[in-house]
């Protein structure tokens, strides 16, 4: 027997003369083959490319296959692995459009609203007493750990903790930043 092709491999009729009963097998059991293409993919083009690929598989070891009347089950578990290969395998592409996809940000903030919030946030952690001011200041200012604040004012971290909460609280409960809540 004539070996297979070293090159590119269409399955048909003229490529398959040293097969000819693979010829056949591709003519009668073809639309059957592809019909289970078509049920692995959404594209019939892609189906139809998944069967020549499998078939191509078949057609290269056509001679170690003993059993040809398993041959349909042969062709549709090199359908599956070569689709399964080709989905592990896909590509995600990034498509332009013309609106983008991210919903619009929140709009910023205008200056001067930002301004009147900052000066009313001083003036109230500058009610605060001095010891839970220092503290505030360091932990939420200077953006230092409770361990650093502690170590900053030599106080124990838990010490740091009770401060900072009771003064937020008092934070949150000022009028003046109530328009803010």
């Amino acid at each position: 027997m004539t070996p297979p092709p070293s090159g590119p491999v269409c399955v048909g009729a003229s490529t398959a003369a040293g097969y000819p009963s693979f010829s056949s097998y591709v003519r009668a059991r073809g639309p059957v083959l592809l019909r289970t293409a078509r049920s692995l993919t959404a594209n019939p083009s892609d189906a139809e490319d998944l069967l020549q690929t499998a078939l191509t598989k078949t057609f290269v070891a056509w001679e170690r296959i003993e059993d040809h009347r398993a041959l349909d089950g042969y062709v549709r578990r090199a359908l599956l692995n070569t689709r399964t290969s080709q989905w592990r395998k896909r590509k995600v592409d990034e498509f332009a459009c013309e609106e983008l996809p991210e919903p619009a940000g929140l709009p910023e903030p205008d200056p001067a609203e930002r301004q009147v919030l900052h000066d009313a946030m001083w003036r109230a952690v500058m009610k605060l007493p001095d010891r839970q001011r220092a503290m505030v200041v360091l932990r939420y200012y200077e953006d230092l750990s409770e361990a650093q604040t502690a170590e900053v004012l030599g106080v124990s971290i838990g010490t740091v903790k009770s401060a900072v909460s009771r003064a937020l609280g008092k934070l949150r409960e000022d009028p003046e930043l109530s328009p803010v809540r």
